[in-house]
């Protein structure tokens, strides 16, 4: 049997990395089976999962996700603002504003291209849902009270005093598979810096501990501001870099972050 080579991208932002891949020259058949075998850091080509670029009937461009275990993911922040660059550096377009449809509904993304090189991208990440403010989830003797926010996807976001303190690796998998999450959950341990300051760690439903989470960081900032902790604009520092996310006195949140090509490569399916 033949070998087929793909094209692919690696890119990141705030240390949130994926494979792009444009599926109008490159379609491919099996996209979950790929992303298990490309997000492999040792056999493959090291991911939290596989973006795929293609087109749409309702916007410039579409967006497909899938996790680093096979799963289909309905939006991640991040990625998005990688799909700018990547729109941008492919020249698969000219407009530095562009529309993108996604499984919760098409996104307006904003290209900002920097003189020195770096390029930030402007998401607007439509309109949040919490769906239970004080939320209490109960696993064994773990007991854990945060707020459950719907950025497209489901997020659970905690406040706490030290989030380096958290043991994510194993509070984060007993939440996201807990029996009240239907479709599972990210997981997010926030603090509050300062009026306009959050740090954050995640756990990605698919996934597991990732340097940075872009629609993560708008569900902790939607949490956070619902409790009166922080204004209407704040940073989000994550281990992987800090995006920007602010939300607008009508309610849709928007999030500004960097977005870095890592290496251009072929792999063969």
């Amino acid at each position: 049997m033949s070998l087929k080579m793909i094209e692919f991208t690696k890119m990141h932002s705030s240390g949130n990395d994926y494979v792009y891949v444009n599926t109008v020259k490159y379609p491919l058949a099996n996209p979950s089976a790929l992303s298990i075998q490309w997000s492999a850091a040792h056999t493959g080509i090291g991911s939290d999962g596989l973006v795929l670029i293609g087109t749409s009937t309702v916007a410039d461009f579409s967006m497909r996700i899938f996790n680093a275990d096979g799963s289909k993911e309905l939006m991640c922040g991040n990625a998005t603002i990688c799909v700018g660059k990547y729109l941008h550096d492919k020249k698969l377009t000219t407009k530095i504003a562009v529309t993108l449809e996604t499984l919760p509904g098409v996104k307006q993304i904003q290209l900002h291209v920097g003189d020195n090189g770096e390029d930030t991208v402007t998401v607007n990440m439509g309109y949040p849902s919490i769906e239970n403010l004080n939320m209490t989830v109960e696993c064994g003797t773990l007991c854990v009270v945060g707020t459950a926010v719907s950025m497209g996807n489901p997020h659970f976001v905690v406040l706490v005093n030290d989030v380096d303190e958290v043991d994510l690796g194993r509070v984060g998998p007993l939440i996201e598979h807990h029996q009240l999450f239907e479709d599972r959950t990210n997981v997010e341990v926030a603090h509050v810096c300062a009026d306009d300051a959050i740090r954050m760690r995640v756990w990605e439903r698919g996934s597991g501990i990732t340097q940075g989470c872009g629609s993560g960081a708008c569900a902790a900032a939607v949490a956070a501001m619902a409790h009166g902790c922080v204004s209407r604009s704040v940073s989000v520092h994550m281990y992987g870099g800090t995006v920007r996310v602010r939300r607008e006195q009508g309610g849709a949140v928007w999030i500004t972050g960097l977005a870095v090509s890592v290496f251009d490569g072929t792999i063969s399916v």
